[in-house]
């Protein structure tokens, strides 16, 4: 029990006193880009899946 009030005592130091937190700015300049980049990667994604049909339903016509 006594390990578990320390390591709840060093996270909790740790994320308060060592922890760099990014500012408000940062933080919707980072989402933007987490944003972006998986609509970027959807579309790519769903591009492949559209490649990928069209040419197997030529094949499974033939």
């Amino acid at each position: 029990m006594e390990r578990l009030k320390l390591y709840v005592i060093e996270s909790y130091n740790e994320l308060i006193h060592k922890v760099t937190w990014p500012t408000w700015a940062n933080l919707q300049s980072s989402t933007v880009v987490v944003l972006v980049a998986s609509i970027i990667l959807a579309l790519i994604i769903f591009l492949m899946d559209v490649f990928s049909r069209t040419i197997l339903d030529f094949i499974y016509s033939l």
